[in-house]
């Protein structure tokens, strides 16, 4: 699958093999952004080990005491975002408003979220028993942190990713070691930078760096749970080490998101989120739109809008306000979307916009956004994950057709349905096959930490942010009190009595009305007698 670089089998310049010092360069220029030192493989459980002599310390602290910190980073957060959202667009050449808007904003939002109602979330959570033989006991759920949590980061979305699963592993008690993306580690830098501004213990938050085996020797450490961002192939093999060591992970691995317009769409709107949706961060989106269905009656409309407001994107130096798409992340990538263009026009589909284009005074990648007709489902551009600015459009018979097109994919991340008919929406929203479904949107839930975000297929497993997120930080135990004033009925000496006693029970509380009866009638002197033994001392 053509996708992005993965950090755990990335070999960026001084890759840190020898633990030296890797390059950060701009895309956009090419040109040198900063470096940060990198370390051997063998020396990853070291830094787990650092991580784990602080993180009983941070455990300790109540859950006020913790959110009270989230927010002091918020703030930090907040002071610095400007020197922060020019990091992001200069190392990983996101526009600089979506810096703000994709990255810096939802992560503020976040740590207050998690801040608010982590504390609820995470609270011990009583059970009742409504079982007339338990009515005695009295249970819970206690939420105990994991210990290290390892995250293992993109470079597509460099900051938001990585940052609102550190904020949610310690909320929930853990320590972090995050393994930033070997194209953006300084922006993976000013994410531990952030915490230790913001007061939390230092060594609670530890950035690793050194390409795609320290990335492996991270899984394969004593951290309790990885949150790995990347490609299916990876994703598979931290998965199987993951199994191995009988220890959890969060897969997300990348999609390809359908948008399905229904013949009732508010067409300008529909066209304005296909635009959106499919080159915001120059399509290096693993929620974006990466498949159209577009019902025929309103075809010809839907795509004569997308192409002229496709057309109007500005490209060129993502530091620039006004800039819309900006420079691939990389050469490889480049080609890698290039090839998928390339492939599908070989095949018959029909370039409607867009092409690979040079910014005056700019040596980086850039891919002007494309439109593609006359797609096919068997081309490789409706398979593969293109993860570039490439909209593909097919013209559907119906919605139905529709339904079974987005559904024939591999991967089910998202999807988007656009239709004014809430209740429509809500019916093919329930048959596709994803882990989320926008109506009249498309993917913006990201950016809201209270919805859960994963997929499935081969999307991924588990979840992360929402209260399901905090669940994956923890180890869920279970405690339960007895008052030990009498023993259980259904203890030793076994007999008949006991026997006769069990089964009239079942019947009185399950049992259908003439059951009931027949229970009380069997059944009153044997439970009488069960009872009275179990009250003895």
């Amino acid at each position: 699958m053509a996708v992005r670089p993965d950090t755990i089998h990335t070999n960026a310049s001084g890759n840190g093999a020898s633990g030296g010092l890797l390059e950060s360069y701009s895309p956009t220029t090419g040109d040198p952004v900063g470096s940060v030192p990198t370390i051997t493989p063998e020396q990853v459980q070291a830094v787990v080990d650092d991580v784990a002599t602080v993180q009983p310390l941070w455990a300790q602290l109540s859950l006020a005491d913790r959110a009270r910190y989230l927010r002091r980073a918020a703030q930090v957060l907040l002071d610095h975002s400007d020197e922060i959202a020019e990091l992001i667009s200069r190392e990983q050449g996101k526009p600089r408003l979506e810096s703000y808007t994709m990255e810096i904003v939802p992560t503020i939002d976040a740590l207050h979220w998690c801040a608010t109602h982590g504390p609820r979330i995470l609270a011990d959570e009583r059970i009742p028993h409504p079982q007339l033989l338990l009515k005695q006991k009295k249970s819970k759920f206690v939420y105990e942190p994991i210990g290290v949590v390892g995250v293992i980061a993109p470079w597509n979305y460099p900051w938001s990713i990585p940052f609102g699963e550190v904020a949610i592993a310690l909320m929930a008690g853990n320590g972090v070691v995050l393994k930033p993306a070997s194209l953006t580690p300084l922006i993976g830098e000013r994410i531990q930078d952030v915490f230790e501004r913001a007061g939390f213990p230092e060594g609670l938050v530890q950035a690793v760096h050194g390409g795609g085996a320290v990335g492996q020797a991270l899984v394969e450490s004593s951290a309790g749970k990885i949150f790995f961002t990347g490609s299916v192939e990876v994703g598979r093999r931290v998965g199987e080490e993951c199994a191995r060591r009988m220890k959890g992970c969060v897969l997300e691995l990348g999609g390809k998101d359908p948008q399905i317009v229904c013949a009732d769409a508010n067409l300008p709107h529909a066209i304005s989120g296909a635009v959106w949706g499919g080159f915001s961060n120059a399509g290096q989106t693993c929620s974006g739109i990466e498949r159209t269905y577009v019902v025929a009656e309103v075809a010809d409309r839907f795509i004569d809008g997308v192409i002229r407001e496709t057309s109007r994107l500005r490209f060129g130096d993502p530091l620039d306000w006004k800039t819309e798409i900006g420079p691939m992340v990389s050469k490889e990538q480049f080609d890698l979307v290039m090839e998928l263009v390339d492939d599908a026009v070989e095949s018959g589909a029909t370039v409607r916009c867009g092409g690979p284009t040079q910014p005056d005074g700019l040596s980086g990648h850039f891919i002007a956004p494309i439109v593609l007709t006359d797609v096919t489902h068997d081309m490789r551009i409706m398979r593969e994950e293109i993860f570039g600015p490439v909209l593909p459009i097919v013209t559907v018979a119906g919605e139905e057709e529709a339904i079974a097109l987005a559904n024939d994919s591999q991967f089910g991340l998202g999807a988007s349905v656009w239709t004014r008919d809430r209740e429509k929406g809500e019916r093919i929203a329930r048959r596709i096959q994803s882990g989320m479904v926008w109506i009249n949107d498309h993917s913006y839930s990201h950016g809201a930490c209270q919805c859960s975000w994963g997929g499935v297929k081969e999307s991924g497993l588990g979840r992360s942010h929402s209260k399901f997120g905090f669940y994956e930080c923890v180890n869920i135990k279970l405690v339960s009190w007895e008052p030990s004033r009498m023993r259980d009925a259904w203890w030793h000496p076994y007999d008949e009595v006991l026997g006769k006693a069990i089964r009239s029970s079942a019947r009185i509380i399950y049992g259908r009305d003439s059951q009931r009866t027949e229970g009380l009638r069997e059944g009153a002197l044997p439970l009488v007698r069960v009872v009275r033994r179990s009250l003895r001392r």
